[in-house]
């Protein structure tokens, strides 16, 4: 029952008082007239009005439902905005470009990055491998079975905005979130070279997985993700201008930080605070 049809239904039910007050009003007038012919009449008029209450006492349950559930349904109304709000800063802020794939493997034929051509070429599969003796130290064995996938830290449009123009010069915020694209690719290209064990690996590749191994034991990396300076290689992420301003953005806004381990700088993925 909606709000038109109980209005409606208490406009009957006042009208019907109204008549049977009306009635009463004559039968005690006639009572005092004929008082043993009354009795009868006013049975019934005792009966109607005992079903009047009756249903007037189901329409005050249901108008205390109905209003029991406005809250309820005023909650709902509320978290399903605040989902399509959610859900409307992630259709504004996703990236044109998204990674095709979540790993680097055996599959990955087409990528233009050099080191994970070179590691692909070798593996068979990341996380399907077990370690021998003479794979990994104990250390590396151990970071591997927790190792998550690099993670995507994308930027939204807020955050490039709130740089100062000469900071952000002509970069996009599609053109940003396609290099942090690039950075996960890198970062998990060396995850599977780290942990892939030391026979199935070739030799071109071998030095190249021993000198990533010897830095993730450096303190300032151990247990995150990284990737050195030399891998940048795009598509997107390059050592080029905007290449270097898209890294000096990234690091303003707290998603890389930077470290020397040797000779190679070391880019290490944070999370944004």
């Amino acid at each position: 029952m909606d709000l038109k049809q109980a209005g409606g239904s208490l406009d009957a039910l006042i009208s019907s008082f109204n008549t049977r007050i009306v009635e009463l009003q004559e039968l005690v007038i006639g009572r005092n007239m004929y008082a043993a012919n009354s009795i009868a009449d006013l049975s019934e008029i005792d009966t109607a009005v005992k079903a009047m209450e009756f249903q007037m006492q189901s329409i005050k349950d249901r108008l205390r439902e109905e209003t029991e559930a406005i809250p309820k349904a005023k909650k709902l109304v509320e978290m399903s905005l605040r989902q399509q709000n959610k859900l409307q800063s992630m259709l504004a802020h996703i990236p044109a470009q998204l990674p095709t794939t979540t790993s680097m493997g055996v599959s990955n034929k087409t990528s233009n990055n050099g080191l994970m051509q070179e590691i692909s070429s070798h593996n068979h599969g990341f996380g399907s491998l077990k370690l021998e003796e003479e794979s990994a130290p104990p250390q590396i064995q151990k970071e591997k079975k927790s190792r998550a996938s690099a993670p995507l830290w994308y930027v939204t449009a807020d955050e490039l905005d709130s740089l100062s123009s000469y900071m952000r010069g002509r970069l996009t915020l599609d053109k940003v979130n396609a290099a942090i694209n690039d950075m996960a690719a890198y970062a998990e290209a060396n995850a599977q070279l780290i942990s892939a064990p030391r026979n199935k690996l070739a030799e071109n590749a071998l030095e190249k997985a021993l000198e990533r191994r010897d830095i993730a034991m450096n303190e300032a990396v151990k247990g995150k993700h990284f990737f050195l300076e030399t891998d940048i290689k795009g598509p997107v992420l390059k050592l080029d201008i905007t290449g270097k301003s898209i890294l000096t953005v990234l690091r303003h806004l707290g998603r890389i930080n930077e470290t020397r381990v040797g000779h190679q700088r070391v880019i290490i993925l944070i999370k944004p605070q």
